[in-house]
């Protein structure tokens, strides 16, 4: 993700807005700027995490017949009562 750079004006005009917060509400923003800047560490993943190919030790045979054996036919319609 790209990082927003700010000028020095912009920052003044930030602060005109929160300088009038609440003593407990200037706390938590701090903190959660604090946090923002600690957490630069994350490794950037791509897309690539989001796919891959399944890992399981039954064979494709033995999904096909668990898959098959778990399928119901129920013919009964249910009421509305």
């Amino acid at each position: 993700m790209a990082t927003l750079k700010i000028s020095d004006k912009s920052i003044s005009r930030y602060f005109g807005f929160l300088k009038n917060m609440d003593t407990q509400s200037k706390k938590k923003l701090i903190i959660q700027l604090t946090d923002s800047i600690e957490s630069k560490e994350t490794t950037k993943k791509g897309i690539d995490h989001l796919f891959g190919a399944w890992e399981d030790t039954k064979t494709a045979e033995e999904m096909i017949s668990e898959i098959r054996g778990s399928r119901t036919q129920n013919r009964e319609i249910e009421g509305f009562e």
